[in-house]
């Protein structure tokens, strides 16, 4: 509670510093409106058709970028945490592309894919597999050996070794991948419908609502909902963590 309590006196006095610059006239209130203005335009939007269809899309395609991510990121981090002479030969490759930035990659992906849901998916997925598939290598290599030995020892058949010994013991790594993927699929995709020219999605929205006509309080509506979602989905995480998998210490490694 005490927490909880100092987190929101923050945000209070980070919001009434803003006000206060804001109405002042310290700021200008045409490239940063007070935060009342913003917050009243974000409750507008919740009203607004064309931005509540335009939020599913996002959030759908955030649903469909996580589950590729998770899909890909652990079956690859498996093979190449198990395989060890594969994941010297691959190494190099996969830290060639790590680096990259994704954002530099949308005119390529624009010119393959087209500006539609399947450019921004692929950008997405390929920006948040990276924790998971380090997360689930590094959780392989975490894994009792005595457990597994004993396993071995006793003739466990390797379903059996793989559902009672390997799932339980990478899952905790996994869903912290999967926090931190969440937040960065969810980035690339309204990057990517902000810079590509998407015709459906938040970032479509507010590039074409706000930034086209200087509207920033509709900027930063928008902004507060990316973020507000952001925010909700990371804790839903973490809550199905402590839930689920309260035994094991949280942890993980990118």
């Amino acid at each position: 509670m005490r927490t909880a309590a100092r987190r929101l006196a923050g945000l209070a006095a980070f919001l009434a510093l803003w006000e206060a610059a804001a109405r002042s006239g310290l700021v200008d209130p045409v490239v940063l409106p007070p935060p009342s203005l913003v917050l009243a335009r974000f409750a507008g939007l919740l009203g607004d058709a064309e931005f509540l269809r335009d939020a599913v899309a996002t959030l759908l395609a955030w649903l469909i970028t996580l589950l590729l991510a998770a899909g890909i990121g652990t079956a690859i981090g498996l093979l190449l945490g198990s395989v060890r002479p594969l994941r010297l030969v691959t190494a190099p490759i996969i830290e060639f592309l790590r680096p990259l930035p994704t954002v530099a990659l949308i005119p390529l992906a624009v010119l393959v894919l087209g500006s539609g849901a399947q450019a921004k998916i692929t950008l997405a997925t390929f920006a948040s597999v990276w924790p998971i598939l380090f997360n689930t290598m590094y959780a392989l290599g975490e894994i009792d050996r005595g457990l597994l030995d004993t396993a071995r020892v006793f003739r466990t058949p390797r379903t059996r070794l793989v559902g009672a010994v390997i799932l339980p013991g990478i899952a905790p790594f996994v869903l912290t991948g999967i926090r931190l993927s969440a937040g960065i699929g969810l980035i690339v995709l309204v990057s990517t419908e902000f810079l590509a020219g998407s015709s459906v999605g938040v970032g479509w929205f507010v590039y074409h609502r706000g930034s086209m006509s200087l509207s920033m309080d509709v900027v930063l509506a928008g902004t507060v909902f990316v973020g507000l979602a952001g925010y909700l989905v990371n804790l839903a995480l973490l809550a199905a963590q402590r839930r689920w998998l309260g035994w094991a210490a949280t942890g993980g490694a990118v």
